[in-house]
């Protein structure tokens, strides 16, 4: 796609760069530096809003002449809300979690744009059920001594070793790792902040 104006990804994760990328092939990636403080319990869309909206703003305020994208992404079992693990243990506590049962993985994308000399906001939500199998101790410790849980909200990697974890999934597999491409493709569309190439 080609965008209206200059792109830039308010967020450091390569999983959200790289699906970036199969959207645009130029865009700058800029930290937000916004604490991602996480409450135990709450509505998963609303705080993935909340955040994401938060994140693009923190970069906005110094590129008002470009289109930011802001995204969070909570894990929820019913209210409960999973953030990324501190320790170890609270990784393997939270895999225990997701054992055997169904929870939600609630994307939201913040899209901030210069329309009429001020700055727009659009902020969408995109929400996938995942059922992990029942998995012993033994995987739970291996996967976590991996490392690879530690910066993933829920405590892991759909596209990575807890793939072997996953018995369905219902939605978009790109909400789980970190943006919906699809529909915020279609949204920048709708917007007229980007066409397609052949356009």
């Amino acid at each position: 796609m080609v965008a209206k104006y200059p792109v830039v990804l308010a967020s450091a994760s390569p999983r959200r760069r790289e699906l970036v990328q199969r959207i645009f092939d130029r865009f700058e990636v800029v930290d937000s530096g916004v604490p991602e403080h996480l409450p135990e319990f709450g509505d998963p869309e609303r705080v993935a809003k909340r955040l994401a909206r938060a994140k693009a703003l923190g970069v906005a305020v110094e590129r008002r002449e470009a289109i930011v994208l802001g995204a969070d992404t909570v894990v929820a079992v019913g209210e409960r809300l999973l953030a990324k693990p501190e320790t170890p243990a609270e990784a393997e506590e939270m895999l225990r979690m997701l054992s055997g049962r169904e929870h939600t993985v609630t994307t939201a994308v913040a899209i901030l744009y210069p329309a009429d000399d001020e700055t727009r906001a659009h902020v969408f939500a995109d929400t996938t059920r995942v059922r992990f199998r029942s998995l012993t101790d033994a995987e739970i410790r291996a996967y976590v001594e991996t490392g690879e849980p530690m910066d993933k909200a829920g405590a892991y990697a759909i596209q990575g070793g807890a793939a072997a974890f996953v018995e369905s999934v219902e939605g978009d597999v790109d909400t789980v790792i970190g943006l919906p491409v699809s529909r915020l493709r279609e949204t920048l569309l709708r917007l007229s902040l980007a066409c397609d190439v052949d356009e």
